[in-house]
C-alpha cells in the first residue's frame, strides 16, 4: 500500500460515463414515452441486425456489431429476459443462435427510426459544439495508434519498491 490513496483524486473518465449514461436514460424516456417498456437504448443495434440478418450465434452477432463475446452475451440475457429473443441450440453443443420474438420484431421499425434520430442528434450536437465528438474520438485513436494507450500508461508507470 502507497502513503496516499490513488482513488481519492478525480477519475479522469467519470464526466464521460455519466454524460453516456445520462443521455442513454434520456433515450430510454423516448421509448417509455412511447409505451416501450423493458429495452434499453444498447438492444437497439443487435435487434436492429437480427431483423436483417436472422438468427446468429452470439459470436456471430458480436462480430457484426464489433463488440466482445462477453458484452454481447450480457446483452442477449437482458433481452432474452425481457422477451425480446429467444436462444436456441446452435450447429454445436457449444452455440447459441439469437432470434428475434415477435415482441423484438414488432420493435424494429421504431428502433431503427430512433438510430436514425439519434445520428442526426449526434451530427447537430457535433455542430453546436466547438470540438466535434466525432473528430475528437478520431483524433485520439489516430494519437492512440500513434502511441497505444499501454505504452502511454507504461511510460507513466512508477512501480512500488519491492
Amino acid at each position: 500500500m502507497t502513503s496516499s490513496d490513488p482513488t481519492a483524486l478525480p477519475d479522469p473518465w467519470q464526466s464521460l460515463h455519466e454524460l453516456l449514461a445520462a443521455m442513454d436514460a434520456e433515450i430510454e424516456q423516448v421509448y417509455v414515452a412511447r409505451g416501450i417498456e423493458g429495452v434499453r437504448p444498447r438492444f437497439a443495434y443487435p435487434l436492429i441486425r437480427l431483423a436483417h440478418t436472422g438468427p446468429l450465434t452470439i459470436r456471430e452477432l458480436a462480430q457484426s456489431l464489433n463488440r466482445s463475446h462477453s458484452a454481447i452475451s450480457q446483452t442477449v440475457a437482458a433481452m432474452r429476459k425481457e422477451g425480446l429473443v429467444t436462444s436456441e441450440p446452435g450447429p454445436d453443443a457449444r452455440t447459441r443462435r439469437i432470434d428475434l420474438t415477435e415482441r423484438g420484431r414488432s420493435l424494429v421499425p421504431f428502433l431503427e427510426a430512433e438510430w436514425r434520430a439519434t445520428h442526426a442528434t449526434v451530427a447537430e450536437l457535433d455542430g453546436e459544439v466547438p470540438h466535434a465528438l466525432t473528430g475528437v474520438v478520431e483524433e485520439l485513436r489516430r494519437a492512440l495508434a500513434h502511441r497505444s494507450m499501454r505504452q502511454r500508461v507504461l511510460d507513466h508507470l512508477v512501480e512500488p519498491p519491492r
